[in-house]
């Protein structure tokens, strides 16, 4: 028996679609609506006087379920706007004028990151590339050769979004250290689906957001500081939320809180805050390990499915090392995604991997065939050709 199943009443949109596409935007909890109601109140009722009373503080109380999820201690976990900001106050920890001024990545990241890295070739950063040899993992030994005593700093993705392919983080993390470079962690594909422990892992940053496994939508990105680099980095990246008296508008330098708060910077985005909490809160009282098992259970039956039906599956067929996608690469895969869309089986394209399919602890074992009989019908009666002239478009 699935005890996982009870928590679809939580969820809305579960009443009325195949909802397989938690790797890119998770499903919304039902109570999202009480804290928006409540985030509305508020500023209605109380106006300005909610920054004294709450506001000030959501940046930091709205990372605690967060923190719980990854092993980390309440207050080390910042929020942002997304990924690409906190791993820019990062950066800005940073210069590139020495000898070691070398970013080691490869090109199974998320592009966003990518471009924000490249970028730093202005401010004298070398970037070393690792590109994969089959489009779905990455050689582990290749990486780690490329990471040398000129490497400064090596941000790489738990699991990769394109082929779900966990990566040896420890072993990446252990080499790093060893040559006295620093790791950042994106955890955008692991969180809420595959267990994550920063503090065992001993890595130095980590990153990721709750639009995804963690079902708390949009806007809120976290950030994670080791304590002991917390004292240690000042970022440029900075603004009056990280003064140790903001309120004081201090005129000139800014004066640091000594603790996770000198990573935020500016004015947060409140109404977001409200919205990011209750996914998390879901996700702990399921538990991460239940998921898992769950996931891998799932992900197993997709692709039995698709051998049986001839798809060819563009993820690690160990279970090890693979995360809660199966991605399906079929000749017309976008067009049928987007048939599968209007037919509410909700899952994404992506290029290079295909049709991406995500069950969560909210899905049926019966909705994985489903999908899979929609495929066949698709392909079977040519419905998918409306769709061939369509550009790509955000899923």
């Amino acid at each position: 028996m699935d005890d996982l199943i009870k928590y679809r009443s939580q969820f809305p949109i579960l009443e009325n679609t195949v909802y397989m596409i938690s790797n890119s935007l998770g499903a919304m909890p039902k109570t999202v609506f009480d804290k928006m109601h409540e985030y509305a109140e508020t500023w209605a009722t109380r106006g300005v006087r909610a920054w004294a009373e709450g506001w000030w503080e959501l940046p930091i109380k709205a990372g605690e379920n967060i923190a719980k999820i990854l092993n980390v201690n309440p207050g080390e976990i910042t929020m942002h706007q997304n990924v690409t900001i906190a791993e820019s106050i990062i950066l800005s920890c940073f210069d590139f004028k020495g000898k070691r001024n070398k970013i080691v990545y490869t090109d199974m990241n998320f592009p966003s990151v990518m471009y924000l890295f490249e970028a730093q070739k202005a401010n004298g950063a070398k970037i070393e590339m690792v590109k994969s040899d089959d489009g779905v993992t990455v050689d582990t030994q290749k990486l780690l050769d490329a990471i040398d005593e000129e490497t400064l700093l090596v941000p790489i993705s738990h699991v990769l979004f394109r082929s779900s392919y966990i990566q040896d983080v420890k072993a990446i993390i252990a080499k790093a250290h060893s040559v006295g470079a620093k790791v950042i962690l994106d955890t955008y594909q692991s969180a809420g689906t595959v267990p994550v422990d920063l503090k065992a892992l001993n890595v130095d940053f980590a990153v990721g957001g709750v639009l995804k496994w963690l079902c708390g939508g949009p806007g809120g990105g976290f950030l994670y500081v080791r304590k002991d680099l917390v004292s240690e980095l000042e970022p440029k990246f900075r603004g009056w939320q990280g003064d140790s008296d903001p309120f004081a508008f201090r005129v000139g330098e800014i004066d640091f809180k000594p603790d996770s708060w000198k990573f935020l910077n500016g004015t947060p985005a409140i109404p977001t805050l409200y919205a990011t909490q209750e996914g998390p809160r879901i996700i702990n009282e399921v538990g991460v390990d239940n998921i898992r098992k769950k996931s891998i259970h799932q992900t197993e039956i997709l692709i039995r499915l698709a051998d049986e039906n001839g798809f060819q599956v563009t993820v690690p067929r160990e279970s090890s090392k693979r995360g809660g996608t199966v991605a399906f690469d079929l000749p017309n895969a976008y067009p049928i995604a987007r048939e599968l869309n209007d037919r509410d089986f909700v899952i994404d394209y992506r290029p290079k991997a295909g049709i991406r399919v995500s069950p969560h602890f909210y899905t049926k074992d019966d909705e994985l065939h489903a999908i899979v009989d929609e495929i066949k019908e698709i392909i079977k009666t040519k419905a998918y050709e409306k769709h061939l002239n369509v550009k790509s478009v955000v899923t």
